[in-house]
C-alpha cells in the first residue's frame, strides 16, 4: 500500500483499519479510536490546518469504509454506533458514492485566468478573439471579467505567450454527465439522478473528498458466518498484485473466501451471445450495435442517451453470466473488480450479492498479513479463452466478438476509449446517424477496466502480465458454429 498519493493512502488505510478491527472482534468498541491511531498527536502527515481537522476527515473516511453516508452523518453519533449499525444491517448501501464535505477544498468556480506571463501585446489577440467582451486592458495587461466570461477558451488559444490558463474544478471537469456541482455550502454535491457511477470524480479529486460506500463489512460478516461465498474476479485483476493469477487465487482463499472463480468464464458466454446477436441485428438491417459490458456506459444510456438504447446489446455482462452460474450452485456472490459502476449493476442484478474493489481486496491482504507472491499456485480453468481474459483492455470485447464470428460476417468495429464530455457528444452524433461501423465498444475508463478508479497499478505495469496469460489460454471458438 506504499503510495506518495496521500489521498489514496488514507482511503486504503481506512479500509485496512476496519478490517483489522473486525478480525479482532473490536469494531463495535474500538472504531472511534481509528482516526486517533492514524493521526496521532505528533503526526507530521497533516496537510490541513491542524491534526484535529485531519482526524475529522479521517472519521469521514472511516464512515465511508463502513458503508455509511457521510452526508447523513450527524457528527454526534460515535463511530462505534455506526459500526454496530453496519454489522447488523441486512441491505447494502444504495448509493455507491459519498462526499466528505469536510475534506472538500471548496474550489472556486472554474474560470480562465490571466497570469503574470501576459506581455500586454499591441495587437491584443486575446481581446480580439473574445466574442463576449470579457477581456479588458488595465495598466498594460489583460484582465478577464468573470461576469462576462463564458469559459469558451478562445482567449487562451489566441494568446501567443500562453499567458492565460484555465483553472478547473477537478471533479466537475471529470464528470462526463455534469452530475456533480457545488452546493449552497460551497462544497461538492452529487446529483444521483444524473450520476452514472463512473468514479471519475472520485479519481479526479486531489483532496480525496469523494469515496465509495464500501460493502466490506457485509462481506466480512458473510465470511465470518462460514457462508458459501464465491469471489468472482474480473479479468483486469491480472497484474494488479505482484504475483501470478494462480497465486492470487490462493491468496484470496487465504483471506477467507472458500471459493474463487474467474469472471472470464462469463465473458466467454458474453462473447458467444454478443457475436450471434450482432449477426442477427445486421441481417435484420440494424445500423450498428454497442457492447453492454461496461456498467457505467449502460447507466449513461439509461439516464442521458436514450436515443442509443435500441443499439445497446441485450447480451448480459460477464459478471451477470458468472453470477448466474454461481447462484445455481447455491453460492453467495461477490464481484471483485476495478470500478465503482459495478456497484450500480450489482444493485440491479439479484444474482450479484456484493461488489468489492481491488483496493478493498488489497486492504484485506494487508490487514491479514497475506503476501500473494508467497502463495502456492491454484490451477486455472483450462477452458477459459484468452479473448475472455483480455476483456479488461480497451478493444478486447470487440476483438473477442470478431474472433467468435471468425470472418463469416465481416464488420467494422470502433472503440470509445473512456467516457468524457467529448465522448458523450460523439455518442450523441452516432445516435443521429454519424459513424461508419457496425460494432461499437464503449469503455468508461481510458485503457479499459485496467484504467478503473479502484485499480492498484498503472496500465503499463499490467499489460504484459495480461498478454502473457492470454497467450497461454485457448482461442475463443466460433460462435456461429454453436447451434445452441
Amino acid at each position: 500500500m506504499n503510495s506518495d498519493n496521500k489521498a489514496i493512502y488514507f482511503r486504503r488505510t481506512a479500509l485496512r483499519k476496519i478490517i483489522e478491527a473486525f478480525d479482532k472482534n473490536a469494531l463495535e468498541t474500538e472504531a472511534y479510536r481509528i482516526p486517533f491511531e492514524v493521526i496521532p498527536q505528533d503526526s507530521k502527515s497533516s496537510v490541513r490546518c491542524c491534526i484535529y481537522k485531519e482526524r475529522a476527515v479521517f472519521r469521514a473516511r472511516t464512515l465511508a469504509a463502513l458503508g455509511c453516508s457521510v452526508e447523513e452523518d450527524d457528527e454526534a453519533t460515535s463511530l462505534n454506533d455506526y459500526a454496530k449499525k453496519a454489522l447488523t444491517r441486512d441491505t447494502i448501501p444504495q448509493r455507491p458514492l459519498t462526499v466528505m464535505d469536510i475534506a472538500c477544498h471548496g474550489c472556486r468556480k472554474a474560470r480562465h485566468f490571466v497570469t503574470e506571463a501576459c506581455q500586454g501585446c499591441l495587437a491584443r489577440p486575446c481581446q480580439q478573439s473574445c466574442r463576449f467582451g470579457a477581456i479588458k486592458f488595465i495598466d498594460g495587461r489583460s484582465f478577464i471579467d468573470a461576469d462576462k466570461c463564458k469559459n469558451c477558451g478562445a482567449c487562451k488559444m489566441a494568446c501567443p505567450y500562453n499567458a492565460i490558463t484555465f483553472i478547473p474544478v477537478p471533479c466537475e471537469q471529470a464528470c462526463p454527465v455534469d452530475a456533480i456541482h457545488k452546493g449552497e455550502n460551497g462544497v461538492a454535491e452529487i446529483a444521483f439522478d444524473k450520476c452514472i457511477s463512473c468514479g471519475h470524480c472520485m479519481e479526479a479529486c486531489p483532496f480525496g473528498a469523494i469515496m465509495e460506500r464500501s460493502q466490506l463489512i457485509d462481506i466480512l460478516g458473510q465470511l465470518k458466518k462460514g457462508a458459501p461465498i464465491v469471489a468472482m474476479i474480473a479479468p483486469s485483476i491480472v497484474g494488479q498484485f505482484d504475483c501470478t493469477l494462480p497465486q492470487l487465487i490462493t491468496a484470496i482463499k487465504k483471506a477467507g473466501f472458500p471459493l474463487v472463480t474467474e469472471v472470464a468464464l462469463g465473458a466467454d458466454v458474453t462473447t458467444a451471445n454478443e457475436a450471434r446477436e450482432l449477426v442477427e441485428r445486421l441481417e435484420n438491417g440494424a445500423r450498428f450495435m454497442t457492447t453492454s459490458c461496461c456498467a457505467a456506459w449502460v447507466q449513461a444510456v439509461k439516464k442521458h442517451l436514450p436515443a442509443l438504447k435500441e443499439y445497446v446489446s441485450h447480451t448480459k455482462t460477464p459478471a451477470a453470466y458468472t453470477a448466474d452460474i454461481e447462484k445455481k450452485k447455491g453460492h453467495i456472490t461477490v464481484f471483485v473488480g476495478p470500478c465503482v459502476s459495478k456497484r450500480a449493476e450489482g444493485m440491479e442484478d439479484p444474482n450479484i450479492d456484493y461488489v468489492m474493489t481491488y483496493e478493498e481486496l488489497g486492504a484485506m491482504f494487508d490487514a491479514k498479513g497475506i503476501n500473494p507472491a508467497q502463495c502456492e499456485e491454484t490451477p486455472l480453468d483450462p477452458n477459459i479463452s484468452g479473448e475472455a481474459r483480455y476483456y479488461g483492455v480497451t478493444g478486447g470485447v470487440a476483438q473477442a466478438v470478431e474472433n467468435a464470428i471468425a470472418g463469416k460476417k465481416p464488420f467494422k468495429k470502433m472503440a470509445i476509449n473512456g467516457l468524457d464530455k467529448k465522448a458523450m457528444a460523439l455518442l450523441t452524433a452516432f445516435a443521429k446517424g454519424a459513424g461508419d461501423f457496425q460494432l461499437l465498444e464503449v469503455m468508461n475508463c481510458k485503457g479499459g477496466c485496467i484504467g478503473g478508479p479502484c485499480t492498484l497499478k498503472a496500465q503499463a505495469q499490467v499489460i504484459k502480465p495480461i498478454k502473457d496469460l492470454v497467450a497461454q489460454s485457448p482461442k475463443v471458438p466460433c460462435a456461429l458454429d454453436d447451434k445452441k
